[in-house]
């Protein structure tokens, strides 16, 4: 399925929303939570996976949304489709601080890899899947890196990160160590595995985790500065504890 041709503005800075201007009848696909607002004569649809497969039947939608389903994410997903005359607009917002990058898989050979938390929207046509790793080790210690999105399609598709992002341009044979929560995306040439990182004193004292992602080029990488977890972690780590009363919290009985 062709994906429809859309075109976006990103606004802000470190929370960053973007504004996609349909035409009649070209529709984008968006992951629930990441809606923000849209013009009059815009409709909102939930589907059965992500649309790319309406054409193979029942069977291939619950296939297609099957396969989100092993990502940990719904079996549906929601549809804005332009029903009016001329052109409308619809914005999708990053869930947390962060930048929204435009993917234009066309010009990566039609596929781009990324965590399964880092979708936010795409044009309709666009197939979103899951990459199967077929090392074991991958599955094992990679946590967020062993079951990754497949954004596959000639279309748009954005992704966001948390932080500041880094786009990395691998050369041949050139690799890239990144921790595995840090690690967005990459594109379809670049090999990916999971390395320990070795060393009683740095496994025990390094305070960094036991592995990290390797990625080899030629190929793109990008990299975040923030990943969700890291900012959850550390603010549960700063909640406070137990049942006692906040520092300034008082009581008219005492």
């Amino acid at each position: 399925m062709k994906s429809h041709e859309i075109d976006y503005q990103i606004f802000g800075e470190e929370m960053q929303y973007v504004e996609l201007e349909l035409d009649p009848q070209e529709a984008v696909l968006a992951e629930a939570g990441s809606f923000m607002m849209m013009d009059q004569g815009i409709r909102m649809s939930t589907i059965f996976g992500d649309g790319s497969k309406e054409r193979e039947g029942i069977l291939g939608k619950v296939l297609g949304a099957g396969k989100r389903l092993l990502t940990g994410e719904s079996l549906f997903m929601t549809m804005f489709t332009n029903h009016y005359s001329g052109k409308r607009k619809v914005s999708f917002a990053a869930p947390y601080p962060g930048k929204v990058i435009p993917i234009d898989l066309a010009e990566h050979g039609g596929r781009f890899i990324c965590q399964k938390d880092a979708f936010l929207c795409a044009a309709r046509g666009v197939s979103i899947g899951i990459e199967f790793s077929r090392k074991l080790g991958r599955g094992i210690f990679g946590g967020e890196g062993f079951i990754m999105q497949k954004l596959e399609g000639d279309g748009l598709a954005f992704v966001h990160s948390g932080g500041t992002t880094a786009r990395k341009d691998l050369g041949v044979g050139e690799t890239l160590r990144v921790d595995t929560g840090c690690l967005i995306g990459f594109t379809r040439e670049v090999k990916y595995d999971i390395e320990f990182i070795g060393g009683i004193r740095n496994t025990l004292f390094g305070g960094e985790g036991f592995f990290y992602a390797t990625l080899t080029g030629p190929g793109t990488v990008y990299i975040q500065s923030l990943p969700f977890s890291r900012l959850a972690g550390r603010v549960l780590a700063a909640a406070p504890k137990g049942g006692g009363k906040d520092v300034g919290e008082h009581s008219f009985f005492g």
